[in-house]
């Protein structure tokens, strides 16, 4: 038999994202819909995620929704608390969200069930609807990504991305999506096709060839592609990848950036791409090698309301962490010391 040439199965994941978000925008809107519906009838106080991994990333990204968009606060939870500890926190008046591609991870089940007995509400959102952790909550979102072929997760992060954006904005409507903000979505699979056209990306891949840490960094919905980026560098690469928010960067770690560290700086437009002008003109003196991604940057993306850039965002990042393994000599499918879940107390 011959063997699986190295990085296919993460390119094809790679490429099905467009599909995965207009099958979201199909066949999961309507579930999503009714999901909202229920929770903004309960009306949580306040509402926790928990997650692991990629999976922690997509609920930041959630998390700065809720609050923006809502007027919810928000926490992210940390399963060890409940399960190493036992920790048993009061939880009436909250919505206790789970996020996880497999919905296999114990300690994310075991904070589910745990929120259920002290009294939250519980939302879990996966690839799996018969997993562990669609079970354990009272209402499940299934992100339709379908089978992912390499162990690095990239089609089932943007489809949580996607799933997660649809929640938040069918619970501010009451369950349903204003026809505008419908047909804004509508385009975003067109527009992920174009940014996956571009080959920019991945020809960056020969310049960090011999790069052995890289910089991220981004602020507001920019600041969880820039985590997710490392991730993706790190598990495929084995790159040290840092990330920062923009502001954070700037009280401290900005004292290592220099022209042998690289840095990929999430900065399109928006608030948070704006407030990121400054962090990119302070790496700018100290000669930072700098490449920007986003609306009108380096590695261009179209300009689209802010809330939506992360699902573009990250497609080239995606194209970089693949290309610079293959370069490397990597195989990103099957990076070494991961399996696709991993199972944690």
């Amino acid at each position: 038999m011959i063997a699986q040439q190295a990085g296919v199965g993460m390119a094809t994941d790679i490429a099905e994202q467009p599909g995965g978000y207009a099958r979201l925008l199909d066949e999961g809107a309507g579930p999503i819909s009714q999901a909202a519906a229920q929770i903004a009838a309960w009306d949580p106080k306040f509402v926790l995620f928990t997650a692991r991994g990629t999976s922690d990333h997509a609920a930041l990204y959630a998390a700065y929704l809720t609050e923006i968009r809502l007027g919810i606060p928000v926490g992210l939870v940390s399963p060890s608390a409940v399960t190493l500890f036992g920790a048993r926190p009061k939880l009436d008046g909250a919505l206790v969200v789970g996020v996880s591609q497999s919905g296999g991870s114990p300690d994310l089940v075991e904070v589910l069930r745990v929120a259920g007995e002290q009294g939250a509400h519980t939302l879990a959102v996966t690839n799996n609807p018969s997993s562990a952790l669609a079970s354990a909550a009272e209402l499940h979102v299934d992100v339709l990504a379908g089978h992912e072929r390499a162990v690095a997760a990239t089609k089932t992060y943007t489809a949580e991305l996607m799933a997660l954006l649809l929640l938040v904005e069918g619970i501010r409507n009451g369950g349903e999506l204003p026809a505008e903000e419908r047909r804004a979505l509508e385009e975003l699979p067109g527009l992920a096709a174009g940014v996956l056209a571009d080959p920019t990306a991945t020809e960056l891949a020969a310049r960090y060839r011999f790069a052995d840490r890289i910089v991220t960094t981004g602020r507001g919905y920019g600041y969880p592609t820039a985590r997710e980026a490392a991730l993706k560098l790190m598990e495929t690469s084995y790159i040290a990848g840092l990330a920062f928010s923009g502001a954070d960067l700037l009280h401290g770690p900005l004292a290592m950036a220099d022209p042998d560290v690289p840095v990929l700086a999430v900065a399109g437009s928006g608030k948070g791409g704006e407030s990121m002008r400054e962090v990119l003109a302070k790496l700018g003196e100290r000669r930072a090698d700098v490449v920007t991604i986003g609306a009108g940057m380096t590695v261009s993306t179209p300009d689209v309301d802010e809330r939506y850039a992360p699902l573009l965002d990250i497609l080239p990042l995606q194209q970089l962490a693949l290309s610079l393994a293959l370069t490397r000599g990597e195989d990103p499918d099957a990076p070494r010391g991961l399996k696709k879940v991993t199972e944690t107390l």
